[in-house]
């Protein structure tokens, strides 16, 4: 685990230092800036698109991930690589055909409640492309276990882009139809900045030869790419469908709870950059007990540094609110606290995720994601229309929770290996202790002052009772390194 702690915490940093960047973006400058309006509008294109990217990548970043390290050579590398990176161009090129013949068609459909949507059709598919291409030599990068640069570009670039293109429409250099196609542009420049970071770390002779296995490779491409189309469903399906339900401003709201709950899997989207490629290494190696060791260690590992994010959001949620100009984000205080609990589990999970995805029985993963978005539509179908954004929130954490049972189930019949053990139950019962004995004082202070009493109290707590623990030998020896003053990046 020595890489993958090595690793990790750097991009626990960069992705720190990216939530940062966002709130500053997603708290006071989208608010201000471009009014709940325009901001619902950003989050509506950003999130169809995010629904679109499966499509449009057709798989391609996970297929590079699973088989990359299956090859001995490089002239076989050489041509898996040059093959890879054509496999979008089989959708983005009908797709493309779809949107011109259709756009008006596509505009309407989409604007019904919001006209607003109508003129910016395009955006949706251009930021999927782009996006999808990232993915794809993001993945590029990962496979030579080089992910920091990458996670820079993926969660630092295109914050400061947004926090940047804010402050020109405060100072009116461009106005707020603008922004968005400036938006836009700027997707499209981090991704030539990542094409050319990944072929300067690997750059295959372009051979266009296939690989003696292209049929195992599109097969797998194919059924990641209608997995992955499912998986995105319930991730950014809430955000498609309060528009059409509710005025945009509420996916406003929506949209900034959810990125405070989404605090809670920094430190997953951190670790996953670097294990998920260890993963597909183990499980090609058939090197199970790796794979055990990788899954049992990231699984608690996540869970206590998970639950540490889970505490500092929601003991400070109210006090953090009555900070915020507009206090009608504050009625989505129940979204953030259902949002944060499925956001746990899932870190909980470990790299569960990444097992399914790249075993033998991957095909499994097509028939989890396709029940997931199908109950997750229809839940949120019923649950947005009696409680609202909350009734979207409650669907999710229904959906993640019952599949994240169903998932380790799965892979405990077909691996005998398990994340979970007495110390999971240990580090879940701390967190609901100090979550409900901190939640149940009243400090009546000052907004500023309650957060930082609060925020020492649950460091304290939290980190005295999982250091007493020794759940985790990775998180007690970075504590005593800490203490000690032997920490280095």
């Amino acid at each position: 685990m020595g890489i993958v702690f090595n690793q990790s915490y750097k991009n626990i940093i960069i992705i720190s230092i990216a939530i940062l960047i966002g709130a500053v973006n997603t708290l006071y400058f989208y608010p201000v800036f471009l009014k709940e309006e325009y901001y619902g509008l950003v989050v509506f294109l950003l999130a169809t698109s995010n629904l679109l990217m499966p499509l449009v990548a057709f798989g391609s970043q996970h297929t590079i991930i699973k088989y990359y390290s299956s090859y001995s050579n490089k002239n076989e590398r050489d041509s898996f690589m040059s093959s890879v990176i054509l496999i979008p161009l089989f959708t983005i090129i009908p797709i493309s055909l779809l949107v011109i013949e259709f756009h008006d068609l596509i505009g309407k459909f989409l604007s019904v409640q919001n006209p607003i949507i109508d003129s910016y059709v395009w955006v949706i598919f251009l930021v999927a492309f782009a996006t999808s291409y990232f993915e794809v030599f993001y993945s590029w990068a990962r496979v030579q276990l080089k992910s920091v640069f990458g996670n820079f570009l993926k969660e630092i670039f295109p914050r400061l882009s947004v926090f940047s293109l804010l402050l020109c429409v405060y100072f009116g250099l461009i106005n707020k139809e603008e922004f968005v196609w400036w938006l836009t542009g700027l997707y499209y420049l981090r991704l030539f900045i990542m094409i050319m970071y990944s072929f300067s770390l690997y750059f295959p002779k372009i051979t266009f030869s296939l690989p003696k296995n292209i049929g195992s490779i599109l097969t797998y491409s194919f059924y990641i790419f209608l997995a992955g189309s499912a998986a995105s469903i319930l991730i950014d399906i809430d955000k498609f469908m309060i528009p059409q339900k509710e005025a945009i401003s509420q996916t406003a709201f929506y949209a900034v709870a959810v990125f405070i709950a989404t605090v809670v899997e920094i430190p997953g989207r951190a670790m996953f950059q670097i294990i998920n490629p260890l993963v597909a290494k183990a499980l090609n190696e058939n090197n199970i007990k790796e794979l055990s060791n990788l899954y049992s260690k990231s699984s608690i590992n996540l869970l206590i540094v998970a639950g540490l994010f889970f505490l500092l959001i929601n003991i400070n949620i109210e006090p953090f609110y009555n900070l915020m100009s507009n206090p009608s984000y504050g009625d989505a205080i129940w979204v953030v606290l259902m949002i944060s609990t499925s956001k746990l589990i899932l870190m909980s999970f470990g790299c569960g995720p990444a097992i399914l995805a790249t075993a033998k029985f991957y095909k499994i993963t097509l028939p989890f994601s396709i029940l997931m978005a199908i109950a997750v539509y229809f839940l949120n179908d019923i649950l947005i229309d009696i409680y609202s954004i909350n009734g979207a929130a409650l669907s999710t954490l229904i959906v993640v929770f019952i599949f994240t049972v169903l998932k380790t189930l799965y892979i405990k019949v077909k691996l005998n290996i398990s994340p979970y053990s007495t110390n999971s139950v240990k580090v879940l019962a701390s967190i609901l202790v100090v979550y409900f004995l901190l939640n149940s004082v009243d400090l009546n202070l000052n907004n500023i002052l309650e957060i930082a009493v609060n925020t020492f109290f649950i460091l304290f707590l939290y980190l005295s009772i999982i250091y007493k623990l020794k759940a985790s030998k990775a998180i007690n020896s970075f504590i005593n390194n800490l203490f000690r003053g032997e920490f280095r990046l």
